[in-house]
């Protein structure tokens, strides 16, 4: 039924540069997330704005579906459909779940992927292989739990909020059981890690290192995308020389991804030409008043 996944890979621009002529859809069916990162916020709908955890709009399961079905017919170069929030994947599951089966049993060679912190990896592993999912990203910034600290201020895990050491231990295990088991079964994982100055850029070799032990295919080094309102909105930026320095030195480790456009969450088209506004619920909408 699935297509191999080194094929796919090729189709999946995420995870393979060549793949550039291909598109990706995210649909943002999941507004939940159960961690608080000190770079993030959950205030995603703007338009103006290009970075992860934003969106226009949040979809249901059936709504997704009906949209996929307009960008399909307009982009025939389409090849991905992932989660990728504006919250996180798995802390949405049932919805993530019903968007792709809906998707699936009309277009079961379309590439299916999620993003996720990774916390509720080891709950929806087998789903995750059941469904068919070939892709998988998690965001794993520190393998240090002092350092995690740092960064989440808060874990929510079964109804109970941990911070400190303590959240970030039961994320990081989380992390690296989910990410060992479903590598070890197919799944081809990469693990974005966030470039954080003077916070996690001395431990990013070490990141790389063990997400390698744990099974990770790639590695994709992001610099930090200031959020207003945030702990962390006036960290001090790595330019773009920097950024590259940091991935050559652990491309000794590990293949790194050097094209990542951090996109939306309601990102479609091929990276680098970003077509989510042409297919907006509310664009959709103008544009059918305006040709009556």
């Amino acid at each position: 039924m699935f297509l191999d996944r080194a094929v796919k890979t090729k189709k999946h621009p995420c995870f393979s540069k060549s793949a550039h002529n291909y598109a990706r859809m995210h649909i943002p069916v999941a507004p939940v997330c159960n961690i608080s990162c000190n770079y993030c916020n959950r205030k995603y709908d703007c338009v103006n704005e290009s970075r992860p955890g934003v969106t226009s709009e949040v979809l249901s399961p059936e709504e997704a579906l009906a949209k996929f079905r307009i960008v399909k017919e307009k982009m025939p170069e389409l090849s991905v459909v992932g989660v990728a929030g504006p919250g996180d994947s798995l802390a949405n599951f049932p919805e993530t779940k019903k968007s792709i089966q809906l998707i699936q049993a009309e277009s079961p060679d379309m590439v299916f992927c999620l993003s996720t912190n990774g916390l509720m990896l080891p709950e929806y592993q087998e789903d995750i292989l059941q469904l068919g999912i070939s892709h998988l990203t998690i965001t794993i910034n520190a393998v240090n739990p002092r350092i995690g600290a740092k960064i989440y201020a808060q874990v929510n895990y079964q109804g109970v909020s941990l911070s400190g050491e303590e959240g970030a231990t039961l994320l990081l295990d989380r992390q690296l059981k989910g990410l060992e088991y479903l590598s070890a079964r197919g799944i081809v994982c990469k693990v974005n890690i966030l470039l954080l100055k003077g916070i996690n850029d001395s431990h990013l070799e070490e990141v790389v290192q063990v997400v390698k032990k744990h099974g990770a295919y790639m590695t994709n080094i992001m610099p930090l995308i200031p959020v207003k309102g945030t702990r962390f909105e006036d960290l001090p930026l790595s330019d773009g020389k920097e950024l590259n320095n940091f991935r050559r030195k652990c491309s000794v480790h590990l293949k790194q991804m050097y094209h990542c456009q951090q996109c939306r969450s309601d990102a479609v088209g091929c990276l680098g030409r970003d077509r989510s506004l042409e297919f907006s619920d509310n664009y959709i909408k103008e544009r059918e008043v305006s040709s009556r």
